[in-house]
């Protein structure tokens, strides 16, 4: 699924409402979800998103306040509801190079850049008392287990919902997802009810990085982060390191184990490594039910075979353990 592009008349005819003068307007790739447009207003660069959830801005211009030399977010201006009902969002814009497109022969100097940006995200302070969805107004006060369990059922409630019919007629991916959801049930036990920082989406064009890949200029898009267990993100960018020759190369997540501030806390490493792997199974497994609802065929070929070999490899022998 994807947001309907506005034209570019459309785009102007928005702005001219806004204050001052908006000038160099251009196309910017969007996301899944949202379509973006780069201008000036005299000498600043902005960002205009539009898409189909407030919500989903507003957890932008809240997670400012998570803002540091490592973890640079933008600066959102503004959110509203256009005439026609469509979400907006105006942002100070930042450049750089989507961190997945950051070529293997860069990795060395990725490396300390990717472990500097989810130390960022595990230094920002945990808030025990926080729902595991910290940007929604009265969010849910289900355990990070049972935000877990949750993301394998296929609930109606949910805006991406009625995959699991397709995965249940597709004898392979039945099998694959049983297994799966086995494996991370009884798993489940071993994952500590942590409320750290999550952004939940790295990679997929939300990170920008400087061309000579030495630090990170812009964390984007925060609508799917959660408080919860910070090797969460570490998975993420584990389970899709394989389609991103620069990531696995990287090697994020043993940066992130020898991180000192993360060493020092004596529970952060407990069972990590059973952690880590059922956080990469919950990944590949809802990406399977995302890739049907999205009709991607051949992201859904990808991902099950990404997902398998996860499965059969099990939990990686981590440095420590």
């Amino acid at each position: 699924m994807s947001v309907k592009e506005l034209s570019q008349e459309e785009v102007v005819a928005f702005l001219a409402g806004r204050p001052g003068t908006a000038t160099d307007l251009q196309a910017l790739s969007g996301g899944a979800w949202s379509s973006a447009w780069a201008y000036r207003v005299g000498d600043e660069e902005l960002v205009v998103r539009f898409g189909p959830e407030v919500a989903w801005y507003e957890a932008d211009r809240m997670a400012m306040a998570f803002a540091g030399p490592d973890l640079p977010v933008p600066e959102v201006r503004e959110v509203g509801t256009t005439p026609s009902g469509r979400a907006y969002a105006i942002s100070v814009r930042h450049h750089g190079g989507f961190l997945e497109d950051t070529p293997v022969e860069m990795a060395d100097v990725l490396a300390p850049t990717l472990t500097r940006l989810l130390v960022a995200l595990y230094r920002v302070p945990p808030s025990p008392g926080s729902p595991v969805v910290w940007h929604e107004a009265g969010g849910s006060t289900r355990s990070w287990r049972e935000f877990l369990l949750a993301g394998l059922v296929d609930d109606p409630a949910n805006l991406v919902h009625g995959w699991s019919t397709a995965l249940a007629d597709d004898r392979k991916l039945a099998a694959l997802s049983a297994a799966v959801t086995e494996r991370v049930s009884a798993l489940m036990d071993a994952c500590p009810e942590r409320r750290d920082l999550i952004h939940a989406d790295l990679l997929h064009g939300n990170v920008l990085v400087s061309p000579d890949a030495r630090r990170v200029e812009a964390v984007l898009s925060w609508k799917c982060s959660v408080r919860g267990d910070f090797l969460f993100d570490a998975a993420w960018c584990s389970f899709w390191a394989p389609f991103h020759p620069g990531i696995a190369a990287a090697d994020p997540l043993s940066g992130l184990l020898r991180d000192p501030s993360v060493q020092a806390e004596p529970d952060a490493l407990v069972d990590a490594a059973v952690r880590h792997h059922c956080y990469e199974l919950h990944i590949g497994f809802t990406h399977l039910g995302w890739n049907v609802w999205t009709g991607n065929q051949a992201a859904l070929t990808e991902t099950a075979r990404c997902l398998a070999e996860v499965l059969e490899r099990g939990p990686l022998p981590l440095t420590g353990d």
